[in-house]
């Protein structure tokens, strides 16, 4: 399993457009083949940075997904409201911790 994270800085007054797109998008990304979980965060005490956090079953359904024109049209409508440049990792489960 591949777990991705994405790190978004947005514009302040671009925060509520954001929001508006990944509500429109979370359940087709959700339901993209391979894409077994899917979270949205906002860093604590930063209302305009947020994670994507999700879980693939493997990193060519991540690619499948990262390629597809789903994915490019929304990431386009996505950056158009950033105030950076996105941060991503693709991370494996080293250890399991009890």
């Amino acid at each position: 399993m591949i777990v991705r994270i994405v790190k978004m800085e947005f514009q302040e007054d671009k925060v509520t457009d954001f929001l508006q797109l990944f509500e429109e998008r979370k359940e087709r990304i959700r339901h993209f083949e391979g894409c077994k979980h899917l979270e949205l965060w906002r860093q604590s005490g930063k209302s305009n940075i947020f994670f994507t956090y999700s879980h693939w079953n493997a990193e060519s359904d991540l690619d499948h997904y990262r390629f597809s024109d789903f994915f490019k049209d929304t990431w386009q409508l996505t950056k158009a409201l950033f105030a950076a440049k996105a941060e991503a990792w693709s991370v494996e489960q080293e250890v399991v911790m009890e």
